[in-house]
């Protein structure tokens, strides 16, 4: 119909107008805002406009029955009893209730819907009255109302119910996190107390494990306390055997060393070149080389124990029986030399009758020529020598010489041996050094490294400087310096002889070339290195050192060459290898030459000397042990060259050695020192077969100088 057409233009007209534009809010009042608020901005329709209006015009048309007229645009006019309604005919679409959910979101755009469906559908008459717009628009507050009333209380309800969620949640998580912590808590209550338990445990047994060990430590200290006084009885028990033993042994050896001391005292009465001037025909060299025999044997028996420790009573009983022997001796010596006087006494007796007939025959012929007296003693045999005991007075007169030359050159120096000063003891220390260490440099390697030696120990002695220890040295650093160095050099020369060559008898030749070769430029150290020799080896003189009476025997053993030391001597072995070591330098010295010297100059101490040391040991009484040890050495290192130079005169001093000498040390030998005297056997025998001595091993030959 015309009217509801211009309803709804008018309602589009206010829609347009500056008033349909405000925007209200029934909550304005309820949050304090102004009611003036809408004014500020353009009105607008609620989202709910378009629901409420479709609700509305749906009910009011159920409630009243509109009647259908020929044209379908009739509507019946609403009476006065009825609430104001909008008419609209009955559409499937707007029979279709939809809640105010489902058409909230598009509210706005539903409205326009609406309107635009208003517009076109022509049978759908609408009519709003005043009290109608009231109505709905109380409606529609009221169901806002209702509406937000109950989206507030869903949403109080919804808080509420998430409060209590999280009311509960929260205090179940609480409840767990303390049941969390008291599990934890006993937990940890439960380890504490099993720890503890166990610490207690462990504790009960370390102190019961402590208590057995005390108990245990105190078992075995009462049995070790028990075990100790047993063994410091034992102990006491034992040094009392022992010093008992020690004293008996100290009384056996000073009974042994008096014996020795008698033997030897008695010895002196025997003198093998005694001759009494009323028995000029008695020879007493047998009972000499008995008396020689029988102290041999007490000096051996007296080292033997020695180097056992303390002599047996089997020992003193042997020396004592070797005391008696050579009291016997003595006693034989003195009943001979008083039956010899006896029976010189007898002739002479007779030889006075006979004088005294002679004349009287005189007397009664003194008219004829008288006729000589003729003496039973004009058939005298040719008297027979004996051997030597001590060495000629010349040669102990240079023995003296070189010792007394040793000493003064001792005293020449003893300001630097002396001194106390820090840099004095320095340039000692490089002195020696570098006197000793090319000494013990010297080898059979190469030639020309002995002759750096030679060159460095020449330039020593010449005053240059040399290089020692990564130091420079000179004899020039010290007033006293030269002095030194001649001391040390020989008595490091000596050492090796001793030391090295003993050990290695190769060695001999390439120490004696240098030695000889510094002996020829530098004659003291030659005369230095003779007093060394003769004072280590009385052998190399030659001579045996004679017993002095009040010289104590350990001293006299160190004067014939053995070493003492806390009153024990040296084993017979060692001195032998000892002596042997020396004798071979010395015998290597004496032929050798060194190289590069001066040819014109004859050998400071050549093989003169070599022959008068042989000469002179072949005319002493041999000593057992020594005397075919050093013969052996000698000849083994000196043989060939004595062989070249003295031909046959050398020949005939060997078999002398074999014929004559060799008996006289067989004589001597007791069955424990057979060995040096088969060497010197073998070695007689197959140089006389040959009728060649052979070069001694180690031999420096002319290839070896020009390595």
């Amino acid at each position: 119909m015309p009217s509801e057409r211009y309803r709804w233009e008018t309602l589009e007209a206010l829609k347009g107008s500056s008033k349909g534009q405000l925007s209200y809010s029934r909550d304005w009042l309820l949050r304090g805002e102004d009611i003036l608020e809408g004014c500020r901005s353009p009105p607008k329709l609620s989202s709910y406009s378009g629901w409420v209006l479709d609700r509305v015009i749906s009910q009011s048309l159920q409630e009243t029955p509109l009647s259908r007229s020929s044209t379908p645009n009739e509507s019946i006019p609403p009476t006065d009893d009825q609430p104001p309604s909008l008419a609209k005919t009955a559409s499937p679409a707007s029979q279709l209730g939809s809640s105010p959910l489902s058409s909230a979101a598009p509210s706005e755009t539903k409205g326009n819907e609406d309107l635009s469906l208003l517009e076109t559908d022509h049978d759908v008459h609408l009519m709003v009255l005043p009290s109608k717009v009231t109505e709905v628009e109380g409606c529609i507050w009221m169901y806002e109302e209702v509406h937000r009333l109950k989206g507030k209380e869903g949403l109080r309800q919804r808080q509420e119910q998430q409060e209590q969620v999280v009311r509960a949640v929260s205090d179940m998580a609480s409840e767990q996190l303390k049941r969390f912590d008291e599990l934890k808590e006993l937990k940890q209550h439960q380890e504490y107390q099993d720890l503890q338990e166990v610490m207690e445990k462990s504790s009960r047994e370390a102190q019961g494990q402590q208590e057995k060990l005390k108990e245990e430590h105190r078992h075995r200290a009462k049995i070790l306390n028990l075990k100790l006084r047993e063994a410091e009885q034992q102990r006491q028990r034992q040094e009392e055997l022992e010093r008992l033993r020690k004293e008996e042994g100290q009384e056996r050896l000073r009974r042994l060393y008096s014996i020795q001391e008698e033997v030897l005292q008695l010895n002196q009465q025997i003198d093998p070149n005694y001759r009494h001037k009323d028995l000029p025909r008695i020879d007493l060299s047998g009972f000499s080389n008995r008396g020689n025999q029988i102290c041999g044997l007490v000096s051996g028996l007296i080292r033997t124990t020695s180097e056992r420790g303390f002599p047996t009573q089997v020992d003193v009983a042997s020396t004592e029986r070797a005391l008696q022997e050579m009291r016997g001796l003595i006693s034989s010596m003195q009943q001979e030399i008083a039956t010899a006087l006896e029976e010189k006494r007898k002739r002479d007796e007779e030889e006075e009758r006979e004088r005294q007939k002679e004349l009287q025959k005189q007397e009664q012929l003194k008219a004829q020529t008288p006729v000589p007296a003729q003496h039973p003693r004009g058939k005298e045999q040719k008297e027979v020598l004996g051997l030597q005991v001590k060495a000629e007075e010349s040669t102990m007169q240079w023995y003296q010489q070189l010792q007394d030359a040793s000493d003064q050159c001792v005293a020449s120096f003893s300001g630097l041996t002396d001194c106390k000063d820090n840099q004095v003891k320095h340039i000692r220390m490089d002195l020696q050094k570098a006197a000793s260490i090319p000494v013990s440099q010297i080898s059979s390697i190469a030639g020309s490294q002995l002759r750096e030696i030679f060159d460095k120990i020449n330039n020593l002695l010449s005053g240059k400087s040399v290089q020692s220890g990564g130091r420079t040295v000179s004899v020039t650093q010290h007033p006293q310096g030269l002095d030194f160095v001649y001391y040390k050099l020989a008595e490091k020369f000596v050492k090796q002889g001793e030391e090295e060559v003993a050990s290695h008898h190769e060695a001999a030749f390439p120490i004696a070339v240098v030695a000889s070769g510094i002996w020829e430029l530098h004659p003291r150290v030659g005369d230095l290195i003779l007093a060394h020799l003769h004072k280590k080896c009385p052998y190399s003189v030659p001579f045996y050192p004679a017993f002095k009476e009040g010289t104590p025997i350990e001293e006299y053993q160190r004067i014939l060459g053995y070493q003492v030391k806390d009153s024990k001597v040296e084993q017979q072995d060692n001195f032998l290898k000892r002596m042997s070591g020396m004798i071979r330098l010395y015998a290597a010295i004496i032929q050798l030459r060194w190289p590069y010297g001066n040819k014109q100059v004859s050998h400071p101490h050549g093989l003169g000397h070599g022959w008068r040391w042989l000469a002179q040991m072949l005319n002493m009484e041999p000593l057992s042990d020594v005397t075919a040890t050093l013969l052996f050495d000698f000849l083994e290192v000196c043989g060939n060259a004595l062989m070249k130079h003295y031909q046959v005169q050398f020949w005939k001093m060997l078999l002398l050695i074999r014929e004559d000498y060799f008996h006289r040390i067989e004589a001597i030998t007791i069955s424990g020192q057979m060995g040096s005297l088969m060497r010197l056997k073998q070695f007689l025998e197959k140089c006389l077969q040959r009728k060649e001595i052979p070069l001694p091993k180690g031999y420096l030959s002319s290839s070896f100088w020009r390595s």
